[in-house]
C-alpha cells in the first residue's frame, strides 16, 4: 500500500510526544535569591519580568544548585549527575580548558535532539572545548589557565567537542566566564573574530579592577555581550516559530508542516563579573552597578519571553529559569546591606560556599495549561533535576547510565507520578559536601568551603569538622547540632557514601565510579 507524504514524513522523523513542548532554559550567572523580588519581597531591585514569569507558573523555593561555583553546577544541568563523579572535584574550568563531559555520556540536549527536536544553546559555555594547540604546547585542563597560556591556542582553527558534540544543533557565545579568555564570540566550531588583540575588560564599572589579560577580538566589549545573546535568541525563537516549534500547524504555506519542537538553553553571562550594565541601564536601581546588572538581565529574561509570545508558541512552551549558583562578594554586599539589599537573602553564605547562600537560588518553571500559575512548591530541586524534566515532558527515555541523579521535576508539580526528590547533594568550591534530607542539612566540613568565614585553611581552628543544622529552626545555620544528633550525622553520612558507591542517587541499576570521590577534606 502506498504511504501519503504525511505519513512518510512522520515515519521518517524522530520520535517524541504529541503534546512535546518547546522548552526554554534560562541559567543566570551568580544572581542571588535574594535578588528576585518574587523570591525575596524585600529586594530592593525590580524585576518585573521574573516576578511575572513566576506569576504566571510556579515558584520552586526550596531550590538548589548542585555546586556553589560555575562549571559544575553546568555540568549537573546538562548531564543529569552530579559533577563530583567526574574529573571535576574542585573548582571551575578556564576558557581554554578542554571539553568535561565524558564522550559517552547523554546529556539533555543529545536526548531531545535525538527525539525530534531542534536545539540550540545561546551564551555561556563553561564546560569545556577542544581548541587546536599550537606545537609543543598545552592548557590546563580542570583550573583557569595561568597567564603563559592563554596564546598557545590557534584561535583561527576549528573547536572541537564543544556543545555542538554533545547535541546541539547550533551554538553561539563564550567559551567560558566573561572574565576569562579568550574574548569573542564563539559560533558553533569557530570564533566569531579573531582574538588578536591583547587586553583585559574593566571588572566592576566605576572600580580600578581589571579581568585576565588575554586574547580578545577587536571591538569586542563586555557591554555589549548580553544584547548579542539576547539577540540570537529572540531570533533563533522567531525562526523555530515559523518553522512549526511547538504549534503543530501549517506554516509558511507549505501544504504539511510537521510539528518540530524546539530546546533553547540560554546560559546568560549575568550578573557575573564583568558588572559593566550597558548605558541605557547604568544608575537605574539607583542602588550600585550590580543591581543595574540585575535589571538588565531580568530585562533580557523579558525579550525572551516577548518572542515566543510574538511567535505564537507561549502557550506550547516549558519555560525553566534559574541560576547557577549563589550571589558573588563581587557584587559588594556591604554596599548593597547598607541600602537595605541581601542578595543571599535570609540565608547565610554566598557563592562558593557549602552554606545555603553558596546554592539556594530562584527558581521557576511555566507551563501554560499545565503548571498551577501563581504557585509556590516548597519540595526540594535541583538542577541535575532539569534532564529528568525535560525528558519527561517530551515523552523521551533515557538509558538506565544516563541522568543517574535526577528527579522529575513534574511529580512535585502534579503532573507525573511518583515521590518528589527529598535529598540533595550539594557541594562547594573546593570539593567539600552538604547533605540535605527534610530539615536536616549536614555539612562534612569545619567552614564554608568556600569563600565567607570560617574560610577552609585559615578561620576554622578549633571548630569541629561536622556541621548539622535544623533549617526549620534554623535557616542562618548559626547553631551547629552535630553533637546533639550523632545518629542524624551517622546515618547522612553514610547516605552519601552509599550513593557514592553506587553511582547514583535515585532508583536504578548502580553505576561504576570511574574516578574516586572523598567525601571529606583533609
Amino acid at each position: 500500500m502506498r504511504l501519503s507524504l504525511l505519513a512518510l514524513v512522520a515515519f521518517a522523523s524522530p520520535a517524541f510526544a504529541a503534546d512535546a513542548p518547546n522548552i526554554v532554559v534560562i541559567l543566570a550567572d551568580d544572581l542571588g535569591y535574594g535578588d528576585v523580588k518574587a523570591f525575596n519581597p524585600d529586594s530592593k531591585i525590580l524585576t518585573p519580568n521574573l516576578d511575572a514569569l513566576a506569576k504566571a507558573g510556579a515558584r520552586f523555593t526550596d531550590a538548589h544548585s548542585p555546586s556553589a561555583v560555575c562549571s559544575p553546577t553546568r555540568y549537573g544541568l546538562m548531564t543529569g549527575r552530579y559533577a563530583w563523579r567526574s574529573k571535576l572535584k574542585n573548582g571551575v574550568l578556564g576558557g581554554l580548558s578542554p571539553r568535561l563531559i565524558e564522550a559517552n555520556r547523554v546529556t539533555v540536549a543529545q536526548l531531545l535532539k535525538d527525539n525530534g527536536y531542534h536545539t540550540a544553546c545561546v551564551g555561556k559555555w563553561h564546560l569545556g572545548m577542544d581548541w587546536q594547540l599550537k606545537p609543543d604546547k598545552k592548557v590546563t585542563e580542570l583550573n583557569i589557565e595561568p597567564r603563559e597560556q592563554v596564546f598557545n591556542v590557534e584561535y583561527d582553527k576549528p573547536i572541537k567537542n564543544g556543545p555542538n558534540a554533545v547535541g546541539f544543533d547550533y551554538y553561539f557565545g563564550i567559551s567560558a566566564s566573561l572574565d576569562m579568555v579568550p574574548y569573542t564570540f564563539i559560533e558553533n566550531d569557530k570564533v566569531v573574530a579573531n582574538p588578536t588583540e591583547d587586553r583585559d575588560l574593566a571588572m566592576f564599572a566605576g572600580k580600578p579592577g581589571r579581568t585576565r589579560k588575554g586574547p580578545a577580538a577587536p571591538g569586542f566589549t563586555a557591554e555589549g555581550v548580553l544584547p548579542a545573546l539576547r539577540d540570537k535568541a529572540v531570533s533563533y525563537i522567531a525562526e523555530r516559530a515559523k518553522a512549526g516549534g511547538g504549534v503543530g500547524e501549517p506554516a509558511g504555506g507549505s501544504p504539511i508542516q510537521p510539528k518540530k519542537p524546539f530546546f533553547l538553553y540560554m546560559p546568560l553571562t549575568t550578573p557575573h563579573t564583568p558588572v559593566t550594565p550597558s548605558k541605557d541601564w547604568a544608575g537605574k536601581s539607583k542602588l550600585n552597578p550590580y543591581a543595574d546588572f540585575v535589571m538588565e538581565t531580568d530585562a533580557v529574561v523579558g525579550d525572551v519571553l516577548a518572542a515566543l509570545k510574538k511567535g505564537g508558541v507561549e502557550d506550547d512552551t516549558l519555560v525553566i529559569f534559574t541560576s547557577d549558583n549563589g550571589c558573588s562578594p563581587q557584587a559588594d554586599f556591604p554596599a548593597l546591606l547598607k541600602l537595605g539589599h541581601n542578595p543571599s537573602h535570609t540565608f547565610r553564605g554566598n557563592k562558593a560556599d557549602v552554606y545555603e547562600g553558596g546554592h539556594r537560588v530562584p527558581f521557576i518553571v511555566r507551563w501554560p495549561g499545565k503548571v498551577k500559575a501563581n504557585s509556590e512548591v516548597k519540595a526540594l530541586a535541583c538542577h541535575t533535576d532539569i534532564f529528568a524534566t525535560c525528558a519527561s515532558a517530551a515523552g523521551a527515555k533515557y538509558p538506565d547510565d544516563a541522568a543517574e541523579d535526577s528527579v522529575n521535576l513534574l511529580r512535585a508539580l502534579g503532573l507525573r507520578t511518583g515521590a518528589p526528590r527529598e535529598t540533595l547533594v550539594v557541594h562547594s568550591i573546593n570539593g567539600s559536601f552538604g547533605v540535605r534530607e527534610g530539615k536536616w542539612k549536614l555539612c562534612l566540613c569545619a567552614g564554608s568551603g568556600g569563600w565567607s568565614a570560617p574560610k577552609p585553611g585559615k578561620d576554622e581552628a578549633g571548630l569541629p569538622n561536622t556541621q548539622l543544622y535544623d533549617l526549620d529552626a534554623d535557616i542562618g545555620e548559626k547553631t551547629n547540632l552535630h553533637d546533639k544528633h550523632p545518629d542524624v550525622v551517622k546515618r547522612l553520612t553514610e547516605q552519601l557514601q552509599k550513593w557514592i558507591d553506587d553511582g547514583r542517587s535515585t532508583p536504578g541499576k548502580p553505576q561504576k565510579n570511574t574516578t574516586p570521590v572523598v567525601i571529606r577534606k583533609k
